[in-house]
C-alpha cells in the first residue's frame, strides 16, 4: 500500500513539473517573445519595390534631344505561384485547380509570344523553373503599353491555342497567376550616331540589374543622371499586395537633365565632312572639333568611323570611345604655331624676322631637313610658317631656353587634360626641361611629345583669342531633377597665356599659310590656318609607320570668332594636311561661319613678305 502511495506521489510530482513547463513557456510568449513574434509574422507579411528614378536627358545647346529615357518594365515570372496558378502553398488544391495549374505555363507562354514574339520554347524553361522560386527575369525593357495588354490577358484567363477552357464556360474565365512587371525603362537616342562619341551609351549593372551609363557621358555623369531610387514597403499575401494594406513609400528622386555646348545640327554638317574626307584619303580614322574661340565651347566634336548609340553592340569596340579627347598623337607642323606664339611672346621674333636656312641642320647624331628639297633660302618669320620649314623653326626655337619653352607649352594646357568630362581623356606627354637637345629641335616642330586633338585645338584658340585660354566645355546647363530650370555649369577661370601684341603677330603668320595658295581661301572670309603632316607612332612596333594629316583654321582671321581642326589619321592616298584635312576645315568653316552669324570679312588680307634678298 505504501509502495502504490509512494508510486502516485511520484507521478503527481512529475505532471506538476510538466506543468510547470508548459505554464513558464506560455508565459514568456505572452510577456516577452510575443512582440518579437509579432514583428516576425509582420515581416513575413510585407513586401517591398524599387521605384526607378527617371534618368535625366541630354540635349544640344538648342534643347534637341540627344539621349532620353521612355517608360518600360522588366517582366518577372514567379514559377512556384505559377505551379499552382497562385493558391496557396498551404491549401490542398481541387482536380478544377489542379487542371487549371496544369494549363497554366502554356497558357501563359501563348500570351507571351503573342505581345513578344518568340515560340514556347523560349518561355517555357524560365516559367517551369521551380527552383527559381519567385524570381525569373523573362523579358526586359518591354514597351509598358504592350505590358498593359498582357497584363488584361493574364487577369482574363485569355488561351490562344484552341485548348478547351477548364473553367465552366458559362461562367468568366479565371486569371492566370504568377507574372508581374519591374520598371525598366528604355534609354533611347533619337539622333542615332550623330552625338554617340560624346553622349555614349547603356549597359547594365550584373548584380543590381539596374540600367547604367557604359560609354561617354552616360558612363561619365552616371550617379547624376541616374537620380536617387525610391523604395516602397507594403502588406501583402501569397497572392500578392493587399488592396487597403499599408504601406510606407520613400519616393524617387530624378536625375539631372543636361544641356550640351554642342549643337547637333553643326555636329551633324561635320560628321558628313570628316567622313567624306575620311573616304578620299582612304584613311583609318579622323577627327573634327568645331569650338567658339571666345568662350572654348564644343559646337561640334566628331570622331570617324562613330557608332549608333542605339545600337553599340554592333560597333568595333575600338569605335565606342571618343579619340579627340583619348587618343594621343605627334601632332607634326600644327606644332609650330605654339611655338611661334611662345617666340614672340618672348620678344625672340616678329613676321617679319629673317632667317638664313641652309639645306639641312645637324641635331644630336642626325640631321634635320625640311619636307621640300632646297638649297640655302632666306625666309622671314612669316615665310617659315607659310612653307612650314623645321629647319627655321629649328633655328628660331634655339634662341630660347627649354624650361621656358615647356613652361610655355605648359601654359598652353600641353601634358595635361582639359577635363572636358569625357571618359579616358589623356594628358598626353610634353618632356622636361632636362630633355636632350635633339628632342627640344623636334617638338618644336611636332615630333618627340603627344597631345590630342582637344588640347591642340584649346592651344590655338587661345592664341587666336587675344592670348587668353579657354578650356573647353561641353557642359551648357543642368537642371537638377528634371525641373526644366537650367543653370549654367561653372567653367574653368580663363587664364592669358601670350600678350594681345603676340596674337595678332602669330594671326598674320597663320594667314600667309593661307593667302599662299589661292585654292586655301574661302569666298567671303579671310582665314588664318596652319598645316600639319606628322610621322605616326606605331605602337606595335615602337617605330614611325604611316602619317596623320591636319589642319587648324580660325576665322575671320582679322576677329576670329570659331576654329575648325581636322585630323585625318593613316591615310593611304595621300600624306598632306594642305590635301587631305584642309579641305574638310574649309568644308565646314563655310557652313558654320554663316549659321552663327558671323560677318563676312570685309577687308583683304594683307601681302605677307615671305622671302627676302640677302
Amino acid at each position: 500500500m505504501k509502495k502504490q502511495t509512494g508510486r502516485l506521489q511520484a507521478m503527481v510530482l512529475v505532471m506538476a513539473l510538466i506543468m510547470t513547463v508548459f505554464m513558464g513557456r506560455a508565459f514568456l510568449l505572452q510577456a516577452f517573445d510575443a512582440r518579437a513574434y509579432a514583428e516576425q509574422a509582420a515581416a513575413q507579411m510585407k513586401a517591398s519595390r524599387e521605384l526607378v528614378a527617371q534618368r535625366g536627358t541630354i540635349t544640344d545647346r538648342n534643347g534637341v534631344v540627344l539621349a532620353a529615357s521612355e517608360p518600360a518594365v522588366r517582366i518577372i515570372a514567379d514559377p512556384l505561384m505559377i505551379s499552382r496558378n497562385g493558391v496557396d502553398t498551404s491549401v490542398d488544391m481541387g482536380p478544377k485547380q489542379t487542371a487549371k495549374a496544369e494549363q497554366a505555363p502554356t497558357a501563359i507562354a501563348e500570351i507571351l509570344v503573342h505581345y513578344l514574339g518568340g515560340s514556347l520554347e523560349d518561355y517555357l524553361p524560365t516559367l517551369t523553373d521551380v527552383s527559381r522560386q519567385h524570381y525569373a527575369v523573362v523579358a526586359t525593357q518591354v514597351p509598358a503599353w504592350t505590358y498593359e495588354q498582357i497584363r488584361a490577358d493574364l487577369a482574363a484567363g485569355k488561351r490562344y491555342s484552341g485548348d478547351p477552357a477548364i473553367d465552366n464556360p458559362d461562367e468568366k474565365p479565371s486569371a492566370w497567376y504568377g507574372i508581374y512587371k519591374e520598371d525598366d525603362p528604355i534609354r533611347y537616342y533619337p539622333s542615332g550616331d550623330v552625338a554617340s562619341n560624346i553622349v555614349g551609351f547603356m549597359g547594365t549593372d550584373d548584380e543590381t540589374r539596374r540600367p547604367v551609363g557604359a560609354g561617354g557621358l552616360e558612363y561619365a555623369l552616371n550617379k547624376q543622371l541616374t537620380g536617387t531610387y525610391g523604395k516602397e514597403v507594403y502588406d501583402t499575401s501569397a497572392n500578392g499586395r493587399i488592396p487597403l494594406g499599408s504601406s510606407t513609400l520613400i519616393p524617387a528622386v530624378n536625375g539631372t537633365d543636361y544641356q550640351l555646348t554642342i549643337d547637333s545640327e553643326m555636329q551633324l554638317i561635320a560628321n558628313q565632312a570628316l567622313a567624306q574626307g575620311i573616304r578620299n584619303a582612304a584613311a583609318k580614322n579622323g577627327i573634327a572639333i568645331v569650338m567658339n574661340v571666345k568662350t572654348g565651347e564644343l559646337l561640334a566634336l566628331s570622331t570617324s568611323p562613330g557608332f549608333d548609340s542605339n545600337e553599340p553592340a554592333k560597333a568595333d569596340a575600338q569605335n565606342l570611345g571618343n579619340t579627340a579627347a583619348s587618343a594621343p598623337y605627334e601632332p607634326g607642323s600644327v606644332q609650330k604655331v605654339l611655338t611661334m606664339a611662345a617666340l614672340v611672346d618672348a620678344g625672340l621674333m616678329t613676321p617679319d624676322t629673317k632667317v638664313e636656312i641652309p639645306a639641312t641642320i645637324r641635331s644630336g647624331d642626325g640631321s634635320i631637313k625640311d619636307a621640300f628639297p632646297h638649297g640655302t633660302i632666306h625666309l622671314t618669320g612669316s615665310g617659315v610658317v607659310a612653307n612650314s620649314s623645321n629647319i627655321g623653326t629649328v633655328l628660331l626655337s634655339r634662341q630660347m631656353d627649354k624650361q621656358t619653352l615647356v613652361n610655355y607649352y605648359s601654359s598652353f594646357g600641353l601634358g595635361k587634360k582639359t577635363n572636358v568630362g569625357l571618359p579616358g581623356e589623356s594628358s598626353g606627354w610634353l618632356p622636361k626641361s632636362d630633355m636632350a637637345d635633339y628632342t627640344f629641335d623636334q617638338i618644336v616642330f611636332g615630333q618627340g611629345l603627344s597631345l590630342t586633338a582637344l588640347q591642340m585645338a584649346a592651344a590655338v584658340a587661345a592664341i587666336a583669342n587675344d592670348g587668353i585660354y579657354n578650356a573647353p566645355t561641353l557642359l551648357r546647363a543642368t537642371s537638377p531633377g528634371g525641373s526644366g530650370q537650367f543653370t549654367p555649369v561653372a567653367t574653368q577661370e580663363p587664364r592669358r597665356v601670350i600678350s594681345p601684341e603676340a596674337s595678332k603677330m602669330v594671326l598674320q603668320m597663320m594667314e600667309s599659310v593661307v593667302t599662299k595658295d589661292p585654292s586655301r581661301q574661302l569666298e567671303n572670309y579671310r582665314v588664318a590656318g596652319k598645316t600639319g603632316t606628322a610621322q605616326r607612332v606605331d605602337p606595335t612596333c615602337g617605330c614611325y609607320r604611316g602619317y596623320t594629316a591636319s589642319y587648324v583654321g580660325v576665322a575671320p582671321a582679322e576677329d576670329p570668332q570659331l576654329l575648325v581642326y581636322v585630323m585625318i589619321d593613316q591615310p593611304t592616298k595621300g600624306s598632306d594636311g594642305s590635301a587631305l584635312a584642309l579641305p574638310v576645315a574649309n568644308q565646314i568653316l563655310n557652313l558654320a561661319l554663316p549659321r552663327y552669324g558671323v560677318k563676312p570679312s570685309t577687308e583683304p588680307a594683307p601681302k605677307a613678305v615671305l622671302e627676302y634678298e640677302p
